[in-house]
């Protein structure tokens, strides 16, 4: 028992007398700058550089060298030497000339046709203008104007192909056809001496007075 009471003595003595260490529970531990020395990067400006100016260009001279122009041309045709003899026969070759076609139609012809053989197609148009008859029922209704056509004189003198460019009225258009229908024949105009069909255009002109 005393040997007990001692050795519980000596214990609780140890433990009241045993060096307390103090742990700060508010800190973590020295932290490392992390950040470091902050590292200085220098500002700089690029400088504008000057547009740079295009090179003058250089003056070109050109100089002209006149020469006398003694170079002779050979302007004698040779024709290759051969032998030929009486029996030989030779083929002459004719070129045909070519023909104009019949149904080519002229505006303009070396010899224009004429009318009645001497009337030219203003002689022509005062023949119609005296030949042509009123129509009544375009002068009851006061229909007047100028009626313009074109018609073709064939080989054989004959008026063909009488076309209205541009009318006024049925009853005028149709007089003007009638008075070119019953016409005399004319003289066909000609082409390099030849008959050639020529198309001609007239005005006619109808008026109330």
């Amino acid at each position: 028992m005393e040997i007990g009471l001692a050795i519980a003595l000596i214990l609780v003595f140890l433990g009241f007398e045993w060096s307390k260490t103090e742990i700060n529970t508010n800190s973590l531990g020295d932290m490392p700058d992390l950040a470091g020395e902050e590292e200085i990067v220098p500002i700089t400006r690029q400088e504008l550089q000057k547009p740079l100016t295009p090179p003058k260009p250089q003056a070109v001279i050109l100089e002209l060298n006149i020469v006398d122009n003694d170079i002779q041309l050979e302007d004698d045709f040779q024709l290759e030497d051969f032998e030929a003899d009486q029996d030989d026969i030779i083929q002459i070759i004719e070129m045909e000339e070519e023909e104009d076609t019949d149904e080519q139609i002229f505006y303009i012809a070396e010899d224009m046709p004429l009318f009645q053989g001497k009337e030219d197609l203003e002689g022509f148009r005062r023949y119609v203008q005296e030949h042509l008859k009123y129509p009544r029922l375009a002068e009851e209704n006061g229909i007047s104007g100028t009626v313009h056509l074109n018609f073709v004189i064939n080989k054989k003198g004959e008026l063909t192909d009488i076309q209205i460019v541009r009318g006024v009225d049925p009853s005028l258009d149709n007089e003007v056809i009638r008075v070119l229908k019953e016409a005399p024949k004319w003289t066909p105009g000609l082409q390099r001496g030849k008959p050639v069909m020529v198309r001609m255009a007239m005005p006619v002109r109808f008026t109330l007075l």
